[in-house]
C-alpha cells in the first residue's frame, strides 16, 4: 500500500528583486499542509487499528511510506508510533522508495537517484528502525537502469506496474526474473480496490472477501501483488463502504479457499523467477508515462529540474546547500508532474506557469549562491 501526502506548492510570483536565500515558506504553504496532516492522520490511525486486526487474522501487508509523508509523521508522533507497531511481528513489510516521491531515475546522472534512496532508507532506520529489503520507485516508476544500483544497495525485491507494455501479453502473477527479482502489480484487481469499491453502480458492487477471494482463486499463476492508495481506503471508509468488514475479514477468505498472503520479500524466496523480455526494453509508470511526460510543460519541467540539479550539485560546500538541496527535492514531487497533465486543459497550463514560476526563481538562487 502507498502511503504519501504531497508536500504541495503554493500559487507563487516571483517578486522583482527580491533577494537572498529562498526559505521553504516561500513555496510551500506550510500551515496548509500541516492542517491536511492532522486531518489525514486521524483517519491513518482508526485503519492501522483495522489491519492491525486483519493481521491477527493472519494478514499480511507491504506499506510504501513516501518521504514527504514521514517527515510529516514528526507532527505526530503517535501515528508514527502505529506504523512501528504493525512492523513489530513480522506481518508487515516497510519498502524502500526516493526520499522526495520523485522522477529522478530519469536523469540522465543517476547520482542524485542513488542519493534520494540512500536518504530514504537513512529516514526509514532513524524513525522506524527498519532497513528495507524491497524497492518501490515513485509511482511504481519502473527503468531498467537503475536495477544494478538497487542490487548494489542491497535491495532482494522491486515493485513495480504492471502495464500493459510491459506485460506484452503475460499474466502479473509471478515472480520475474530482472537485476533483482520484480513483482508487477495487478492494474485492475488493485483499482477494483483503490477506485471502484465504493461505487453503486459498479457491477462488481458490493465487494465482499468472498467474492474478491474467488476471483483470485481462480487465476493461475504463482503470485497476486496488488498496490494501492492507503488515502484510498480512507474515502471508502467516510463513504460508508463496509471497507473496514472488508479488511478484517479478507485474511480468512483467503485462507479458505487455500490462498496465504505474504509480504513481498516472502515471495521472491519462494517462487523461481519467469523471463518477461519487455523487462529488458520497456518503461512504465502508474497511469502511464503519457500521464507524467505526455506534454511539453512536461518534458520542460524534467529538463529544467536535471539542469538545476547539475548546478546545485556545484555548491555542496556552500553553507546554505543543505536548505538549498531541501527545497529542490520537493520540487521534484511526482504530482507536480501529473497535475500538469489535467483534464482540464486550462488547469494544466496554469498549473505549469506556477511551478515554473517557483522553479525558475529558485534557479535564480542557486546561480546567485555560485557567483
Amino acid at each position: 500500500m502507498g502511503v504519501h501526502l504531497p508536500y504541495s506548492p503554493k500559487w507563487y510570483w516571483p517578486v522583482e528583486g527580491f533577494f537572498g536565500v529562498p526559505e521553504m515558506d516561500r513555496y510551500f504553504d506550510r500551515n496548509n499542509i500541516f492542517s491536511k496532516f492532522l486531518k489525514t492522520s486521524r483517519q491513518f490511525l482508526r485503519l492501522n487499528d483495522i489491519i492491525m486486526e486483519s493481521i491477527e487474522k493472519g494478514g499480511k501487508y507491504s506499506f510504501d511510506l513516501s518521504g514527504p509523508f514521514l517527515r510529516q509523521c514528526r507532527w505526530d508522533p503517535e501515528l508514527l508510533e502505529s506504523f512501528h507497531e504493525l512492523g513489530e511481528n513480522g506481518s508487515v513489510e516497510f519498502t524502500g522508495s526516493c526520499s522526495y516521491h520523485s522522477l529522478s531515475s530519469l536523469y540522465p546522472d543517476l547520482s542524485w537517484f542513488k542519493e534520494e534512496v540512500l536518504m530514504y532508507r537513512e529516514m526509514l532506520r532513524e524513525l522506524l528502525d527498519i532497513t528495507p529489503e524491497t524497492f518501490v520507485n515513485t509511482e511504481l516508476l519502473y527503468t531498467k537502469r537503475v536495477g544494478k544500483i538497487l542490487t548494489d544497495l542491497g535491495f532482494n525485491c522491486l515493485i513495480t506496474e504492471g502495464s500493459r507494455n510491459l506485460m506484452n501479453g503475460y499474466d502479473p502473477v509471478h515472480v520475474f526474473e530482472n537485476n533483482l527479482p520484480t513483482l508487477l502489480r495487478h492494474i485492475n484487481l488493485s483499482e477494483d480496490l483503490e477506485l471502484r469499491f465504493s461505487e453503486k453502480n459498479w457491477q462488481g458492487y458490493p465487494l465482499i472477501p468472498e467474492k474478491f477471494a474467488d476471483w483470485i482463486a481462480s487465476m493461475e499463476g504463482d503470485i497476486l501483488t496488488l498496490y494501492f492508495n492507503y488515502t484510498s481506503l480512507c474515502f471508502h471508509y467516510r463513504n460508508k463502504s463496509m471497507i473496514d468488514d472488508f479488511i478484517r475479514m479478507f485474511p480468512e477468505a483467503l485462507k479458505s479457499r487455500g490462498i496465504d498472503m505474504l509480504t513481498p520479500s516472502e515471495a521472491v524466496k519462494i517462487f523461481e523467477p519467469l523471463r518477461l523480455p519487455t523487462l529488458g526494453t520497456e518503461q512504465t509508470i502508474r497511469y502511464g508515462v503519457n500521464n507524467a511526460l505526455g506534454n511539453h510543460a512536461q518534458q520542460l519541467y524534467l529538463r529544467e529540474l536535471v539542469r538545476v540539479q547539475e548546478e546545485l550539485s556545484e555548491l555542496k560546500e556552500n553553507k546554505n546547500y543543505r536548505e538549498l538541496k531541501q527545497i529542490f527535492g520537493y520540487l521534484q514531487q511526482s504530482e507536480i508532474f501529473f497535475s500538469m497533465n489535467s483534464g482540464n486543459i486550462r488547469e494544466g497550463y496554469e498549473r505549469a506557469v506556477n511551478y515554473f514560476s517557483i522553479l525558475s526563481d529558485f534557479r535564480r538562487a542557486v546561480l546567485e549562491e555560485g557567483v
